[in-house]
């Protein structure tokens, strides 16, 4: 009995493991929105590579992405809310104290991205977490 099952689990393991892996159907630029015309499932095995249609679309790419590149999650980030320069409300919110002013986004992202801003008032620059709401808090 025992040789049979080691026999089995052999025959399973030696078998190559075959899955579908998304791939760029054209050209996506850098921080493009992935869309349903510009991926497709193809059959292979690619470590890290996304297995799941549903998984990308609506992601960000980071990267250039080529014609039949598979893509790989590191290359998939959450869309951008907040563009570099854009105006943007500046929350500090600690021990009660709230205090909210605009700011100028020094670098581009998605909520729960840090990135630098300007408090316009007094010229400072701090850092920030993205809000989902597309405003920037800053910690003490």
């Amino acid at each position: 009995m025992r040789a049979l099952l080691f026999l089995l689990a052999s025959l399973g393991a030696a078998a190559p493991v075959s899955a579908d892996v998304v791939v760029a159907t054209r050209p996506i630029s850098a921080m493009e929105v992935i869309s349903p015309s510009v991926v497709a499932l193809q059959e292979g095995t690619i470590p890290g590579a996304v297995s799941d249609l549903a998984a990308a679309l609506g992601r960000e790419a980071r990267v250039a992405l080529f014609p039949g590149q598979p893509i790989l999650a590191r290359h998939l980030a959450a869309p951008a809310i907040i563009e570099r320069n854009a105006s943007v409300a500046v929350i500090f919110d600690s021990a009660g104290l709230r205090i909210e002013t605009e700011g100028r986004a020094l670098g581009r992202g998605g909520a729960g991205d840090r990135i630098r801003v300007m408090n316009i008032a007094s010229r400072s620059t701090l850092f920030g977490t993205i809000q989902a709401d597309g405003s920037i808090l800053v910690s003490p």
